[in-house]
């Protein structure tokens, strides 16, 4: 007997829309030839036939009733007709499939447990019915099912990629369609990942990324989809320290604020949470951008937020405006964040659990106003409040600061424990043991100041140095710890001041070149009080420490930071291609699309800046990796690593290098020989408050002569002179001839630091007279001075002069500038005539004046010439020294403008203008001005301008100087840049009876 199958279609009435169908299987027996094998084929299709019934039959009835024991009969019989059917059976896929579904069904009704084992069951029925089978749909619907229960990163994304294929397969007007077609499983699978406890684990954060991907634009649940993804990122971040997890929290949280339509109850949410995000950012990375647009989003969320959750918003500005003071000490923040917080905990239930958390904020507040305020009662008062609010280790600063105040050793005793018990508890590389590190090295200090145990101090410093250099705690936490530590080793005279400085400026090199242009990387440059100092302060101590070498190197490795960070994008690259043409070619590039990126992220739009942000990082990152990867080679080991002495040394090379040191503990000066060691000359009765006042006594001075006949004799500036004289360039003198033995009429250079760049050096006079009648030399008698900004730029100048290119002289004059520019100059077009007949012809002078001499006119001139001469307004921007200028018919040529200017083949420039070489008040050892910026871009030598320029006498001195550069040309020579400084040194003693003291005083020569 054999049994064959048959398959009956029957059809049915549509209902709504769908037409139901029924498929029954007839089994019919024939009697056959092999009567023993196909009988035993009948019986075992009749056990499964019956066990497949009996398993129905208990799961209908589990269905109805709920009874669990129905359902373990169901899946018994269910089993066994699995275990009837042999690999390969025509029934095998049917059986896996009605045993998965009921334990399926018993899974979701919580009745049965290993959801894993179930989808692992649909599986296998549907590689039994592949592409083509009659069932493959239902049973890709069947898995589905299954991984809508599934919560893990793997198993979404086998869903999102089984729902796409499923569609397709499904004919127009079946069941099946309608329910592929449906969003509920969807819906449901998407609430479900929603509503999943948070894990920042990684599987974690795929998992809700996945979930986003199920989310496109329009989707309702794509809001939520990214708040749950932002809040398992930002986790991670607190964990790990990764600024790219922060950074696609806020992205997240951004597009979360832009779909959340206005009024919705999440609105209010999203803003807090954006705010605060870009608060922790700002925390980490120090840009104040973020600090200000967090306190505008907390206040729109205030305005939005429903009275019952008021407390939440009160907390959270508050929080932002106590930050904002912490950094830059506005009263008014930190007064309007302690009313905040107070309010906060008024609407606040007594037993809410973010009461906690909002005693915390008011202690910080009222902490942060007792510590940098002058102390008063009222503040003693703010201080015991705050210890009553504590909580943790934020309890053990506050207990520091009462143990200065009460010597109760109690006190600090638990502050330490306090602060050891959370380092216990947190893994080695979790961020947050920064503030362990950090109020430790304060508990050991405080102790140590009271009971005067050296061990306390070595304690101390062993935990600023933990703190400072805890590599996934935010730059501008681990300078500010730095900074601290340099305090306290200078007042406690420890031998760790040398690293302690070292690093500050390390610290400080990374805050500032994360900035993407130049203005952003200035502001870094003045986001922490009292860093400009660290250079100076940092050789003085060298020099205490008779290390006049690394004194040397500290200085031009903190000093002129902008400039030194622009030229690494310009590092002449001849040497690596011969080594590595590849590394060569790779580093260009990098650094051609990293120059390219600079400004790119200081968009107005927040999003954009901040996608331009990332993306210049990124290009930080590989570029550091290029480099990283050059240092390898062979000869390169030291590539763009802060310079040593001996190559510090280069820039003396043509005559000694003098660099004026203007520190709290001491000011004095270091003279660059040409080779051998470097000289140290105290200034003993020089203090840098003596400094201060003479630079105020010159701004004064030289402002009465401004109002003097040029005849009349500037008394009261000689007096000034003579005092610079006798008390800073006479000692440098004195070493120069004596122990140097450098000869008279030999050339210069001075580098001075802080106030010293304030001082007319070069103008160093004694105006006396010998007991024989004869006049006393001064400086400019002596030597040939010029400046340099760093010791670094010099060098930087003299390597690009090997490359010589025939000379080509351009004079650009503005003497009617544009709206606003300035009034007209009337000797202008004269002063340009003068130039263009002194110049001789073999350097093809040409002049752009009038109408013509517009901002790209002039940039175009600056960027085809080889000598330039510029007659017309100068403007120093003292609010942003990058917008300091020169006045042209329509715009102004800006600093930036020509910083981005790359001109090797340029030599000299003559900046005929006001103040164009006057730095930056605000960070002076920057050195940023007009003159610096021509140096920059490729202008070897330099002649600038320290104040106003009266243009009716400076055609004297402009006169002088070309008739001496160019003395001996009038047979065919060559005009060279290196003779500007002697030219410059005889021109301002020719026109002496001409031009009055500070009108020769006010130009200065820079570079080579």
């Amino acid at each position: 007997m054999r049994i064959s199958s048959h398959l009956v279609d029957i059809s049915f009435p549509s209902v709504h829309g769908v037409h139901p169908s029924l498929t029954l299987k007839a089994d019919i027996a024939h009697e056959c030839d092999n009567q023993d094998s196909a009988l035993f084929d009948s019986i075992a299709e009749c056990q499964i036939s019956r066990n497949t019934d009996a398993g129905h039959e208990q799961f209908s009835t589990y269905v109805t009733s709920k009874t669990v024991s129905h359902l373990n009969d169901a899946v018994k019989h269910f089993q066994l007709a699995l275990d009837q059917c042999s690999a390969g059976h025509a029934h095998q896929a049917a059986a896996l499939t009605n045993l998965a579904w009921a334990r399926l069904v018993g899974y979701i009704r919580k009745d049965l447990q290993d959801i894993e084992s179930i989808t692992s069951l649909f599986r296998v029925a549907l590689a039994l019915r592949p592409q083509g089978h009659p069932d493959h749909p239902l049973s890709i619907y069947h898995l589905l099912k299954a991984l809508t229960q599934e919560r893990t990163t793997v198993y979404i994304y086998e869903y999102v990629q089984l729902s796409r294929k499923l569609l397709p397969l499904c004919p127009e007007g079946t069941y099946l369609r309608s329910i592929a077609t449906g969003v509920n499983d969807l819906d449901y699978l998407i609430r479900a990942y929603n509503n999943l406890p948070t894990n920042a684990s990684d599987e974690g954060i795929q998992l809700r990324r996945n979930v986003l991907k199920l989310c496109p634009l329009g989707n309702e649940h794509r809001p939520r989809a990214l708040h749950e993804l932002a809040q398992v990122v930002e986790q991670r971040f607190q964990q790990r320290g990764s600024i790219d997890d922060l950074d696609e929290c806020i992205q997240c949280r951004r597009e979360a604020v832009f779909l959340c339509p206005k009024g919705h109850f999440h609105c209010e949410i999203y803003l807090n949470n954006l705010a605060r995000s870009l608060t922790c950012r700002f925390d980490h990375q120090g840009n104040s951008d973020d600090l200000d647009e967090a306190i505008s989003l907390h206040e729109e969320a205030l305005r939005l937020c429903p009275v019952e959750h008021k407390s939440r918003s009160l907390n959270n500005l508050g929080g932002a405006l106590c930050t904002r003071f912490r950094r830059w000490g506005d009263v008014n923040d930190i007064i309007r964040a302690i009313s905040l917080e107070r309010e906060a905990l008024m609407l606040c239930p007594p037993r809410n659990p973010s009461r906690v958390i909002m005693l915390n904020m008011l202690a910080l507040a009222l902490q942060a106003r007792y510590v940098n305020l002058d102390a008063s009662k009222d503040l003693i008062e703010d201080l015991n409040e705050a210890i009553n609010l504590f909580r943790l280790f934020n309890l053990g600063s506050a207990l520091c600061s009462r143990f200065m105040q009460t010597r109760k050793n109690e006190d600090i005793e638990e502050a330490i424990r306090l602060c050891q018990e959370s380092l216990e508890a947190l893994p080695s590389l979790h961020p947050d043991r920064w503030f362990s590190y950090r109020w430790l090295s304060d508990a050991y200090l405080s102790r140590y100041r009271v009971q005067h145990n050296l061990a306390d101090l070595s304690l101390s410093v062993e935990n600023f140095r933990l703190a400072s250099r805890h590599p996934t705690q935010g730059l501008p936490n681990r300078i500010l710890t730095a900074l601290h530590w340099v305090d306290t080793i200078e007042n406690y005279q420890h031998d760790s001041a040398l690293e302690a400085y070292q690093l500050c400026l390390e610290l400080f090199d990374n805050h500032v070149i994360s900035r993407s242009s130049v203005i952003a990387r200035r502001e870094a440059a003045t986001d922490f009080r009292n860093t400009h100092s660290v250079p100076v302060d940092a050789a003085s101590c060298a020099i205490r420490r008779d290390d006049l070498r690394l004194a040397v190197e500290l200085l031009e490795q903190g000093r002129g930071l902008q400039w030194s960070l622009a030229s690494r994008l310009r590092t002449p690259l001849e040497d690596l291609k011969s080594a590595s043409p590849e590394l060569a070619h790779k580093l260009s590039e990098i650094s051609q699309r990293l120059s390219d990126a600079q400004g790119s992220a200081s968009s107005a739009d927040r999003t954009a800046a901040d996608r331009a942000a990332i993306q210049y990082r990124r290009l930080q990152e590989q570029w550091g990796a290029a480099v990283a990867e050059i240092r390898n080679l062979k000869g390169f080991s030291r590539f763009l690593l802060p310079p040593s002495y001996e190559d510090l040394q280069a820039a003396a090379r043509h005559g000694p290098v003098i660099i004026l040191i203007a520190s709290k503990k001491s000011c004095s000066a270091i003279v660059v020989p040409t080779s051998g060691e470097p000289q140290h000359v105290h200034f003993p009765r020089i203090t840098l408050t003596h400094l201060e006042t003479l630079k105020k006594d010159f701004a004064r001075e030289i402002r009465l002569a401004s109002c003097m006949r040029p005849q009349e004799t500037r008394k009261e500036l000689q007096v000034l002179l003579r005092t610079v004289w006798d008390e800073i360039m006479l000692p440098i003198v004195i070493v120069l001839q004596r122990d140097l033995r450098v000869k008279s009429g030999s050339r210069i250079w001075l580098c001075p630091t802080a106030v010293f760049t304030s001082i007319p050096l070069h103008a160093a006079h004694p105006f006396r007279t010998k007991a024989d009648g004869r006049r006393e030399l001064c400086l400019e008698d002596v030597y040939i001075c010029s400046y340099t900004p760093t010791l670094s730029a010099l060098t930087r100048s003299r390597q690009t002069m090997k490359k010589r290119v025939t000379p080509s002289f351009a004079a650009i004059g503005q003497s009617s500038p544009g709206a606003g520019q300035g009034e007209a100059l009337l000797t202008v077009d004269s002063e340009l005539e003068l130039v263009r007949k002194l110049v001789p012809t073999t350097a093809n002078p040409t002049t752009l004046s009038g109408d013509d001499a517009t901002r790209a006119g002039a940039l175009d001139v600056l960027q085809h010439n080889t000598w330039v001469h510029l007659a017309c307004h100068g403007k120093q921007d003292h609010k942003q020294p990058y917008h300091s200028r020169f006045a042209m018919k329509d715009k102004p040529v800006t600093l930036l403008d020509i910083m981005e200017k790359d001109i090797p083949h340029a030599e000299f420039a003559f900046l005929s203008a006001c103040h164009t070489a006057v730095g930056d008040k605000e960070t002076p050892d920057e050195v940023i001005h007009l003159a610096a910026g021509l140096q920059f871009s490729g202008f070897k030598s330099v002649i600038g301008t320290l104040w106003v320029v009266d243009d009716a006498v400076a055609k004297h001195v402009v006169e002088a100087f070309y008739e001496n550069m160019t003395k001996g040309l009038e047979d065919g020579g060559v005009m060279d840049c290196t003779k500007a400084a002697w030219a410059l040194n005889r021109a301002t003693n020719a026109v002496k009876t001409k031009v009055p003291l500070e009108q020769r005083m006010v130009f200065i020569h820079i570079g080579v």
